[in-house]
């Protein structure tokens, strides 16, 4: 399996890197490129591009700082998705909004590529040690496919359905909780409600399906 890596960031770049040191074959792409330089020793080949790393992979994983960095990096110019060729799979594993992960879902689909939603719980300590938690939504045939990439680079994969939104849905929750120093293991506890809702038919509706479910619960 052919695999890009985009975005060598604080957390990117020791998720890159155990990919490597587990085997996998990668090209890689940083707008910084001594980032990527790094990784040559591991065997890495580094793209000048977006679109020269993204070239004829197989699985591109783009981590990098938000949506706006994602938009140019996937579509500005030297942008990835035109590179991509049809059947590869885009795993987006930053943390962006749900509404952008539903857009390029829809920008892939177009194209006939694949996208999933793995956005991580865990910080760059957790990143270089291989304790991530990732929550992967999306196509289950393209989130199966990569799992070996997702077992490189985090302890356990959380999988919460076929709608990517619904992983960053929950990565969103468990940050704003992060932010209040909320002692919950959120990505479980989001997830688990989540579920419930849809299992009550509310998977259309919007954050309100969890107070609801909250409510169901205490019988109220």
């Amino acid at each position: 399996m052919k695999v890009s890596f985009v975005g060598l960031g604080s957390m990117g770049l020791p998720m890159a890197r155990n990919l490597l040191q587990a085997g996998h074959k990668l090209a890689v792409y940083n707008r910084t490129s001594a980032r990527a330089d790094v990784l040559r020793p591991l065997g890495a080949t580094v793209g000048d591009s977006a679109a020269a790393a993204a070239r004829g992979a197989d699985v591109l994983v783009s981590m990098v700082a938000d949506d706006a960095a994602l938009e140019d990096l996937m579509l500005g110019e030297d942008g990835a998705i035109a590179a991509l060729p049809r059947g590869a799979i885009h795993v987006s594993m930053s943390t962006i909004s749900p509404s952008l992960s539903q857009w390029l879902a829809e920008r892939h689909g177009a194209v006939g590529q694949l996208y999933v939603a793995a956005p991580v719980f865990g910080r760059p300590e957790a990143a270089e040690a291989k304790e991530l938690w990732i929550v992967a939504a999306g196509p289950a045939p393209a989130i199966e496919r990569c799992h070996p990439l997702f077992d490189a680079m985090a302890q356990g994969v959380i999988t919460v359905g076929d709608d990517p939104a619904r992983a960053n849905v929950i990565k969103l929750a468990g940050k704003a909780a992060d932010a209040v120093a909320a002692p919950l293991p959120l990505a479980s506890l989001v997830r688990d409600r989540y579920l419930s809702a849809v299992a009550r038919g509310w998977s259309e509706v919007d954050w309100s399906a969890l107070a609801r479910v909250a409510a169901a619960d205490a019988g109220l």
